[in-house]
């Protein structure tokens, strides 16, 4: 049977064909350590490593069976008969002297332009002329295929977790169980024997429509029409200074995120010369309902969040405890699993019509940037025996929706990917100064007492 996208994967798709702007790929910047003895790996040696492993990964051996949705089902994914690795995996170079700048402007560049729908929907670069010898993968695969869990499960069947590589095998393929409960029919049975579930989440549906659709998001300047061409630009910051924050100030790692952002967007928008909007900006922060026994398989298992972030109120400790406040209130009443019961109500449009569902889910009225924070592996890994030292992640951006802000964790830091339009949005600088300035103020506000009274 074919293994046809669900409504959630087409979806991409079909944001990307109602508008030109819409870039619907997720990816990263991996940054290595010259190798051991030196260089770079060479080109055939990575396009053999990574063919060899895609063993697991058959999805990036297939293709859409149309590269257009819009029929009476949804396309399948199907083996791309003239699969060549060396179409998937290319070398570049930067210009020199090969720093941050020529880096974050290569990824704009990479990441402004779409994947071919005529073969499978990803790329790797393998990218040379670094700074003191480094180098690294700069990869691209369309959402339609991962969402941010399964691609960064991918990635560890890429990677290596130690210098020597180990003799490395595909993974047996999962039990070919049908799913519970799925389809129209799986929906009919599940909503007769669970009523009470059923008119839980019908109640959880109706409270994000009224909170979240009837009540608009503020009208920004972040929200006009934008263009096909990005921005770039990244921030980290050590996970344990994140974790001592939320020990001292109470919430958790997100929290601190979403403050840091609150404070980065207000930032950017006063470089704007723009009002604050006193409600907050409305921020679609996706969430991970991937059950434990799909880790490791490939496509979209997410929900959402739907966050204000405070960016009108200018105390640092008071805009953190608004978003604990807001955070903690959107847990309490099933948000993400009524995005998710929504996701599947549009799920029922027939393909042809689903369109229209699609983009109402990724409409600027609905929210104005995106958030996501994906947790990543917490030791260091290698490739060709080179440590990766640095991962810039980056989140797609959909039709009026000029900013987006990716975070991943790895090797003890955390790492923010910040995407832009490149013509409407020139000063995204001041969204890295903000987010920076504003984790400064978030690590004071935990010092300690004790530590305050040390005189430095």
């Amino acid at each position: 049977m074919a293994d046809r996208l669900t409504a959630l994967d087409a979806t991409f798709l079909e944001l990307e064909e109602a508008d030109e702007t819409a870039h619907m790929h997720v990816g990263g910047a991996m940054v290595f350590d010259p190798l051991p003895g030196g260089g770079t790996p060479r080109l055939e040696d990575v396009r053999r490593h990574l063919e060899r492993r895609l063993d697991a990964l058959p999805r990036y051996r297939e293709k859409l069976s149309t590269p257009h949705t819009g029929g009476l089902t949804w396309p399948s994914w199907v083996p791309d008969g003239s699969f060549d690795v060396a179409r998937h995996v290319r070398r570049a170079a930067l210009p020199a002297p090969g720093g941050r700048d020529e880096l974050l402007e290569y990824c704009a560049k990479v990441w402004s332009h779409r994947l071919d729908r005529r073969r499978p929907l990803w790329e790797v670069v393998l990218l040379e002329g670094l700074a003191d010898g480094r180098w690294a993968l700069v990869t691209k695969t369309h959402h339609a295929m991962v969402d941010g869990i399964s691609s960064v499960d991918a990635a560890h069947l890429l990677l290596d977790a130690s210098p020597e590589p180990s003799d490395w095998h595909a993974p047996p393929p999962p039990d070919e169980r049908p799913a519970q409960g799925g389809g129209l029919v799986g929906a009919a049975i599940h909503a007769a024997v669970h009523p009470l579930e059923t008119l839980h989440r019908t109640r959880l549906v109706l409270d994000l429509l009224l909170r979240d659709e009837i009540v608009a998001a503020p009208k920004t300047s972040l929200n006009e029409p934008i263009g096909t061409e990005r921005r770039f630009d990244v921030a980290s910051v050590a996970l344990e200074d994140v974790k001592r924050i939320k020990r001292e100030l109470g919430g958790t790692v997100n929290d601190v995120v979403l403050a840091a952002c609150a404070g980065a967007f207000r930032r950017l928008l006063l470089a704007r010369a723009e009002d604050l909007p006193d409600a907050g900006l409305r921020t679609m922060v996706p969430v991970n309902v991937r059950p434990q026994e799909d880790r490791g398989k490939l496509g979209n298992q997410v929900s959402s969040l739907f966050v204000h972030l405070p960016v009108a109120e200018p105390d640092p400790l008071r805009r953190y405890r608004l978003v604990m406040a807001e955070a903690e209130g959107l847990k309490g009443n099933g948000q993400a699993l009524g995005g998710q019961t929504l996701v599947g109500v549009t799920a029922l449009a027939p393909p042809v019509l689903h369109s229209f569902a699609a983009r109402s889910l990724f409409a600027s009225r609905l929210f104005n940037t995106t958030i996501t924070n994906v947790p990543g592996p917490q030791l260091p890994l290698f490739a060709f025996g080179a440590r990766m030292r640095e991962v810039y992640p980056l989140v797609p951006l959909a039709a009026e929706h000029a900013v987006g802000i990716a975070v991943v964790s790895y090797d003890g830091r955390l790492f923010f990917g910040l995407i832009a339009d490149r013509d409407s949005v020139p000063e995204l600088a001041e969204l890295r100064i903000g987010l920076e300035q504003s984790l400064a103020e978030l690590r004071e506000l935990a010092r300690t007492p004790a530590e305050k009274e040390v005189v430095t």
